[in-house]
C-alpha cells in the first residue's frame, strides 16, 4: 500500500495553511487513482464566516481539496515534484453535485481517478464522502504551466 504523510504531501503541493487541504494519502495507483483524507476541524478559517450559527464547509473548498488530491496523483504519476516555477491551474469543473454538508468533526475521504491526459490537459473523476455518504462529486480538469507563463491564458 502506498501512503503519504503530511510532510511528504508538502513536497508535492505548494499549498500551506490555511489552504493545504489534504492531510494523508491512504493509497494510490500510478496513472489510475488516489485515495486521501481531510480531517475537518472547527479551527478551519472558513468556519468563522460560513456559518457562525451552523458551520458548514464551503463547496468550493471541498472542490479545492479534490483538486489538490488530483494534483498529487498527477505529480506521482509523472514521477516528479513541482518546483518553484510550477503552477497548476483549474480549467474546468463539470457536473459538480453537492449531496451532503460537511461539518466540523467530519473526515472527508477523497477518491480521484484519472480519466485521461491529453496534450497537457488532465481530466479526473472525483468524489468526496463522509462515512460512506457522497458529499460532492465532479469531473475536474487542470493543466500545469511554468510560473513565467502564468500571465498567458490557459
Amino acid at each position: 500500500m502506498n501512503t503519504l504523510d503530511i510532510n511528504q504531501i508538502k513536497e508535492y503541493l505548494p499549498h500551506r495553511y490555511p489552504m493545504l487541504l489534504v492531510d494523508r494519502v491512504l493509497d494510490w495507483e500510478l496513472g489510475k487513482s488516489i485515495t486521501a483524507i481531510k480531517n475537518v476541524t472547527i479551527n478551519e478559517e472558513f468556519f468563522n464566516g460560513h456559518f457562525p450559527h451552523k458551520p458548514v464547509m464551503p463547496g468550493v473548498i471541498m472542490i479545492e481539496a479534490l483538486a489538490q488530491t488530483a494534483a498529487l496523483l498527477s505529480f506521482l504519476t509523472m514521477g516528479k515534484k513541482p518546483d518553484e516555477n510550477s503552477v497548476v491551474y483549474f480549467i474546468g469543473i463539470d457536473g459538480a453535485r453537492f449531496k451532503r454538508p460537511v461539518e466540523p468533526g467530519d473526515q472527508i475521504r477523497m477518491e480521484v481517478e484519472i480519466l485521461r491526459c491529453t496534450r497537457g490537459i488532465w481530466k479526473y473523476k472525483a468524489r468526496a464522502s463522509v462515512d460512506g455518504q457522497t458529499a460532492v462529486e465532479a469531473e475536474l480538469m487542470c493543466t500545469m504551466r511554468s510560473a513565467s507563463d502564468a500571465s498567458q491564458s490557459v
